[in-house]
């Protein structure tokens, strides 16, 4: 996946990857890079649009689940809400969920890596969402919660 401002990202701190203890120097600033993730403008901006207010909070998952899908209509619109979708889920489980972190796969796309070894593509679960409405965000949550 080609995410221009991750790839940047990537240029400037050297990173190929980022996880376990022991990885290249890039991992120390994951928080820049998940930082960055966890922005979602365009998700935001149509949650609060809906009144809904996403505090990185496993009950915000349920109140998206719960929205209109305007964005349907509209393309180009699409992947990017998906995106940020998927990254915002990512963001929620990596807050929440002990031992979560992001990690970036080779090709750079970024995943939540899990303490069982598993690994969430969350930008695909983000834009099956947007796409379809499933699967719902609370209910990948509450699957990698369960482990």
């Amino acid at each position: 996946m080609n995410i221009p401002f991750l790839d940047n990202w990537r240029k400037r701190h050297g990173a190929a990857t980022a996880g376990a203890e022991g990885d290249s120097p890039a991992v120390a600033d994951l928080s820049g890079m998940a930082s960055l993730l966890a922005e979602c403008e365009m998700l935001r901006a149509q949650a609060a649009a809906a009144g809904i207010e996403l505090d990185d909070s496993p009950g915000s998952l349920v109140a998206l689940d719960q929205m209109l899908p305007r964005w349907r209509d509209d393309p180009e619109e699409l992947p990017w809400l998906g995106n940020d979708a998927g990254f915002y889920l990512g963001t929620v489980i990596v807050q929440t969920v002990g031992g979560a972190s992001w990690r970036l796969r080779d090709h750079g796309a970024p995943v939540v890596h899990l303490v069982c070894g598993r690994e969430l593509e969350v930008v695909e679960v983000g834009l099956g969402w947007a796409t379809s409405g499933a699967p719902q965000l609370s209910q990948v949550y509450a699957g990698v919660r369960e482990g």
